[in-house]
């Protein structure tokens, strides 16, 4: 069987049409993306982030608008969230940030509702309306062991003076 250089090229155009595939497949799963102009840098502090991870979902009514960028203790001992997201959203300054999850046991993600104010947020801003992530585990503690301390049964007792009125028994 002779060369022939069309077939060779043929060849050589479906070996790198593989590749490239491969390439595209890998930075797709592994959730690379290109930020080419750059977003809208945003913080919120919360107090439980439940397992939030970088790269997680920022989302308006449903629609991924960006994502997490970084996770951090500011010097309140509260968890600092950086977010990027789109530039072209205009969010208000009473935009309101919550950590919920997909599903019952699903991946947490940020969910973004905007307010009403007339000013808007700039990048470096600081979401001040924000609302931690529910910890399952910590709700059924709460189930388990009562809510407050005086639903305990093994909560210190309190003794309290009768105040009844005299004559009403």
């Amino acid at each position: 069987m002779e060369r022939s250089p069309v077939r060779d090229f043929i060849v050589g155009l479906f070996v790198l049409a593989g590749l490239a595939a491969i390439a595209w497949l890998s930075f797709s799963v592994g959730g690379f993306s290109f930020h080419g102009r750059g977003g809208l840098k945003l913080l919120a502090d919360f107090n439980e982030t439940g397992d939030l991870k970088v790269r997680a979902p920022v989302v308006i009514a449903g629609v991924r608008v960006g994502e997490v960028t970084g996770l951090s203790l500011d010097k309140d001992f509260r968890a600092l969230v950086e977010m990027n997201v789109d530039p072209d959203l205009k969010l208000p300054t009473d935009t309101q940030a919550s950590i919920v999850t997909a599903g019952v046991l699903g991946d947490r993600y940020i969910s973004l509702q905007p307010g009403g104010e007339d000013q808007l947020l700039k990048t470096g801003d600081k979401i001040t309306y924000t609302e931690s992530a529910i910890s399952l585990e910590r709700l059924i503690g709460q189930l388990v062991y009562g809510s407050t301390k005086s639903d305990r049964k093994d909560a210190p007792t309190t003794t309290t003076k009768n105040t009844k009125s005299p004559g009403l028994e």
